[in-house]
This record gives structure tokens, sequence and C-alpha cells, in this order.
């Protein structure tokens, strides 16, 4: 089966557009690009014309989720998938692939009602990417910008729907207990990239966080200065997950939903099998809110008990 290759953009309503500009170029490291009437505006990370679409609205959430197929027959043949699935097709106009700087583009709801793109033909950059902030670049291109995690209302179906229109993989599961919260999330890849989508039920919006992955942890540390130094609120501190053993941090977006800023994550390779972690972090990833004094002491009771 011909499935998608990557995790091409994502695209957000947002209710701050200066709050976002300032957020992508000084504490992302990425490029402002694209800036329309509208005040909408694109972010660049790589040799991609743009990864990301901030556009006004008061939703402040994710409002599309791009994945590339390598052309226009791979892209009809998601379609008849989709179709066949009792999925609803919208077939995007040459003014909406215009929009979205690619050539073709069709348009439907995932299971959870999370709105999807699936694209061909994505325009490149004619300069190379150059950050001022995070100099050594992300890992992106091939493995595209990142990974997003998104709301699910049936985690088996999600996985099957994305499974057998995708063909995306399984990298593995999340299962556990965190901070007094049930943790059940699924993890999908499309490339070598350990993840590019995650899903899970329980979330406030469509979008749990999005992740971009720079080259080094020198960049993330750098980054999470950068953030703390802008005003920026700490969801998770610095940590290593057990599944992609990405190091990384969680942070606060303009719009409320949180990003993820990491290094060091693995690859799928050969023969990946799957497996079931019974934690969210190898060490760090604490949220600073719960770090008190009495919820310290009452972790250290329960671990004695």
């Amino acid at each position: 089966m011909s499935g998608v290759k990557q995790l091409g953009y994502l695209v957000f309503e947002v209710s701050d557009l200066a709050a976002w500009e300032s957020f992508g170029s000084r504490v992302l490291g990425m490029q402002v690009v694209d800036r329309r009437e509208n005040g909408a505006f694109s972010l660049r990370m790589d040799s991609y014309r743009q990864r990301f679409f901030v556009e006004p609205g008061p939703a402040d959430d994710l409002v599309g989720i791009g994945w590339e197929v390598d052309g226009p027959s791979e892209l009809e043949n998601v379609a008849q998938r989709l179709r066949g699935a009792g999925t609803q097709v919208v077939e995007g106009s040459e003014a909406d692939a215009t929009s979205r700087h690619v050539a073709a583009v069709i348009r439907f709801d995932d299971p959870a009602g999370n709105p999807v793109e699936v694209f061909c033909g994505p325009d490149k950059a004619s300069e190379p990417f150059s950050s001022e902030v995070v100099r050594g670049g992300f890992v992106a291109e091939d493995q595209g910008l990142g990974h997003v995690v998104v709301v699910s209302k049936d985690d088996a179906q999600q996985e099957e729907f994305y499974a057998s229109v995708f063909g995306l993989e399984l990298s593995d599961y999340i299962r556990c207990e965190y901070f007094g919260h049930q943790i059940d999330v699924t993890f999908m890849h499309a490339n070598a990239r350990h993840h590019s989508l995650a899903f899970g039920g329980g979330q406030l919006k469509r979008i749990h966080h999005f992740m971009v992955q720079a080259r080094s942890i020198d960049e993330v540390g750098m980054c999470y200065d950068r953030f703390l130094l802008s005003g920026g609120k700490v969801h998770q501190t610095l940590g290593r997950h057990p599944n992609d053993k990405m190091f990384s941090f969680y942070g606060y977006t303009p719009s409320g939903f949180h990003f993820e800023f990491g290094a060091g994550g693995i690859e799928i390779e050969e023969g990946w099998q799957s497996t079931t972690h019974d934690r969210v972090s190898e060490w760090g990833h604490h949220p600073p809110q719960l770090l008190t004094k009495a919820y310290a002491r009452d972790k250290r009771a329960r671990e004695k008990d």
C-alpha cells in the first residue's frame, strides 16, 4: 500500500498573532514567511516553504494536519481508501492548493473529528534555511516537521484508521498513571522518525502538543532559557522519554496548548518491535505546578508503602 511519507505541516487558528510571531521566531527559532493581509503568516524550519500556518481566529487550536504523499496517483489512492472506509472527502480547489503552496490537496475528518489534509507537490524554498537562534537547524526534511499529539475518541478505531488508510505503523504505547492522571497514548510512525502521530483521550483541545527536534541537547537547553526569559510557562521540565529517548521540555504556546522542543530521538529501524511502556519519562518531565513540598512528601510516603 502506498501511504503518506511524512507529517508535512500543521495549521493553527490563533487569537494573538503577534504573540505567535514572537514565540515562533524568538523562542522556537523559525523563520516568519508569507505574511498575509489578514495578519496570517507561516513558519519555516527547513527546505520546505513552510511547516506551520498561523491563521487568525478565536479557536486557539489545531485546524489542519497536513500529510504528504509522493504524487497525484498516491493522493488519489488515499482518497479512494478514505471513501472506501466511509469517510467524506473534499477535493481541494486550485485556490486551496495555492494557499497551502502545494500541487493538490484533499480534506477530511479522522474518526475523532480532527481536521486532516493530504497533499502532494509541496513548494520548496529558494534559499537555505537559517535560524538566528537555533544555529544547528532542525531534524526535519524527509522525516517531516516533527510530531503531533491529538485527541482520540476510540484509540483502537483511530489506530486501525491510520494504519489502513495512511499506512502508518505502530511504534508503541505508553500506559501508566502520571501525577494522578491515567495515561494511555498510542504512537505511530510514517518514516524513520519514532512517531509522527500520537493520540489519546481526555484532552481539552484537538491538539495536546506538537514537537520539533533540534540537532543537539545544547539547542534544547538554550531554547529552555529563551522560553523562561520570555515569560513562558513550563508545562513539563527537562526530561527523557522511554520510548523515543527524546531529551526535551514542554511549554505552553500562546494559544494554551503545548509544544515540545527536543533532541536526540532514536529512529525506527528494520525489524522494529513495538512494546508498551509503563512510564512517561525515564527521568524528569515533571509538571512544575505539582512539584510542591506536600506532593513530594506524599510521593515518598506512597513509595514506602
